[in-house]
């Protein structure tokens, strides 16, 4: 049986694959919490250094902005790969996913809630 520490360490190595194939850069730390039906995934230095130097100059949040805007396309471009990835492992299909990234501290949030609570094996 599969517990909730072997699912979170599942989830975040899965994501760090991810990030870093699909993205282009993997984040220097990542954290999975499981509480019922969410996952809630935690990922920490995730901004490129081109990023970072756009984040900070520029118009009044213009490049922050456009960041933003950048990752939650590519972000959702990649959503059934990520839905399958979470379906893959808890067991339990995606109903809805929500993702922010802060341009300030290069942390991003991803959230997924399931149709219930993840399958033990």
């Amino acid at each position: 049986m599969r517990t909730a520490g072997a699912l979170q360490t599942a989830i975040s190595e899965a994501l760090v694959k991810f990030e870093r194939e699909y993205m282009g850069r993997g984040p220097e730390e990542t954290k999975t919490y499981l509480i019922e039906d969410l996952v809630v995934v935690r990922l920490r230095g995730v901004l490129t250094p081109a990023e970072r130097h756009l984040a900070t100059s520029g118009e009044a949040g213009a490049g922050r902005t456009l960041i933003k805007q950048a990752r939650s396309e590519l972000l959702e471009k990649g959503r059934p790969l990520l839905e399958a990835i979470i379906r893959d492992i808890t067991g339990r299909a995606v109903r809805s996913l929500h993702t922010d990234i802060s341009t300030t501290t290069g942390e991003r949030v991803i959230i997924f809630t399931l149709d219930g609570p993840p399958v033990a094996d």
